[in-house]
């Protein structure tokens, strides 16, 4: 018997009331061109998949997230709540659908981490998205995972992945991008899987190279106004390089990160950056008083993002319900998919019109 699910409200309001940021604005040529399809949502974190989707009109019917405080987010937003331990479904209760997404677990892959891949229990955690495939068979299956994997343990982790997924019936696309070409000021580089079903026949697929306007973080950045005095960092150990006020600093340097200078002359995580260049990439983990979202001098202030603004860099609009536990905000939108990347990916899918 199929779980019973939270009654479902229709999230194609998207498209009608989610413009202000930073969703990719779509073409009437994609509107509602996924309105006849059902998905499901795995290690579904906070909805970034959900997000993209259904502004195509896409319909979730299952989500599945084991962290108490994104299900609760998750809920607030989609009035789905998920389901717990991904381990603990069985395939035949998780409804039929036509798309399965999962940003499965990237730590034990990440550089930021030990690797251990799948020597990890979270690494064997893809093998759970396998058996749900091979029970479903959707047309579609989309993935994503920090851009390590590709090369973790020379190849081979790859390899497994892909060699599962083409034995399960499906053609294998992958490629790293950077959400910094998708109008999203971020420098995020992550691998993404685009596999389909092969009695869709799909023997080619080209991956968008960007899509949407370059941006800087400072077109992100909340008002001096709605500024939370803590984020603001008052110290004696500062120390920052002399730049010219005409210089044009983002336009030099490109889509990256543009260091000012640094705090205590630490790390990645206490360095100091612009905000005419782009974010560092928003992480989930770490310490230091600017890890997680990289410190900024912002009008003559130092200081690291506010939540709303890493929802922002993430491609999520600004009427989405973000947790009121700050800590569990920079971690789980340090976790997020972006979404904005998401959308491209499902437009060249939709262009190629196999669905």
């Amino acid at each position: 018997m199929k779980l019973e699910l939270t009654a479902y409200l229709s999230i194609l309001l998207l498209n009608n009331r989610r413009d202000c940021y930073k969703l990719l604005k779509l073409n009437s040529e994609y509107y509602k061109e996924l309105s006849n399809f059902k998905f499901i949502d795995l290690f579904a974190g906070i909805g970034g998949f959900h997000l993209a989707l259904s502004s195509f009109g896409a319909k979730c019917v299952f989500a599945s997230e084991w962290d108490l405080y994104a299900q609760d987010v998750y809920e607030k937003n989609f009035h789905i709540k998920p389901y717990g331990d991904i381990t603990k479904i069985l395939e035949e209760d998780i409804p039929d659908h036509d798309i399965l997404c999962a940003g499965f677990p990237c730590q034990p892959f990440s550089i930021s981490g030990k690797q251990r891949g799948f020597k990890d229990t979270r690494g064997t955690l893809f093998f759970d998205i396998l058996r749900i495939i091979n029970f479903h068979k959707p047309k579609l299956i989309l993935l994503e995972n920090v851009s390590n994997f590709e090369k973790h343990d020379n190849g081979k982790t790859l390899l497994v992945v892909s060699e599962s997924l083409k034995e399960s019936g499906y053609s294998v696309f992958y490629k790293v991008l950077n959400a910094s070409y998708f109008g999203l000021p971020q420098s995020r580089e992550r691998i993404y899987f685009v596999c389909f079903n092969n009695k869709l026949k799909v023997n080619t697929f080209d991956f968008p190279v960007k899509d949407g306007e370059i941006k800087n973080l400072s077109d992100f950045l909340l008002p001096e106004n709605q500024i939370d005095s803590r984020v603001f960092i008052q110290r004696t150990d500062i120390s920052l390089k002399n730049y010219e006020e005409e210089i044009e600093l983002f336009s030099c340097t490109g889509l990256k990160p543009i260091r000012l200078g640094s705090v205590n002359k630490g790390g990645q995580g206490e360095r100091i950056y612009d905000p005419s260049g782009h974010a560092i990439t928003l992480s989930a983990n770490g310490g230091g008083i600017g890890a997680k979202t990289g410190l900024y001098l912002i009008n003559g202030k130092i200081r690291k993002l506010l939540p709303r603004e890493c929802s922002r860099i993430q491609g999520f609009p600004d009427d989405y319900i973000i947790s009121e536990n700050s800590s569990q905000a920079y971690k789980q939108f340090g976790n997020s998919v972006a979404v904005n990347v998401i959308q491209s990916i499902l437009k060249k899918i939709i262009e190629i019109k196999c669905l």
